[in-house]
């Protein structure tokens, strides 16, 4: 069951929880995100495995949910020979926190039609007794 909003309004947060909050991402999905905005270049599986210490198969894993989410980009990038290989960077930060706005504010609006909805069904049961 998700924790009272009243509850979570009495809480002190930091902005990494706002990752895990919309877009239930896990602890190594932040890591993740984070080493890609502190990186200068494009990375590839391999080498965000190794800055995370963690197996290839499960950073590669954390790097789907995170382009899920719309918070990495993936770039195919051309090899030696016909080969090629992808590089992973994160999302525009102002893009991120623009979606971010976006979703709270859809969720604000849904959130005060219910409590117009709550006000009609059990203000008339009031008015009615």
């Amino acid at each position: 069951m998700p924790e009272p909003i009243r509850t979570m309004l009495s809480e002190e947060f930091e902005c990494d929880y706002l990752l895990e909050c919309f877009h239930d991402l896990t602890d190594l999905d932040r890591a993740c995100f984070e080493r890609l905005v502190e990186t200068d270049e494009p990375v590839t599986v391999d080498e965000l495995a190794e800055q995370v210490e963690r197996e290839r198969t499960t950073v590669y894993r954390s790097l789907q949910r995170l382009l899920d989410a719309d918070l990495v980009v993936q770039e195919q990038v051309s090899g030696e020979g016909s080969g090629y290989h992808h590089v992973y960077d994160a999302a525009d930060p102002d893009e991120v926190a623009d979606q971010m706005q976006r979703e709270l504010n859809d969720y604000y609006a849904m959130m005060g039609q219910l409590i117009s909805d709550f006000r009609r069904k059990f203000g008339e049961r009031v008015e009615d007794d």
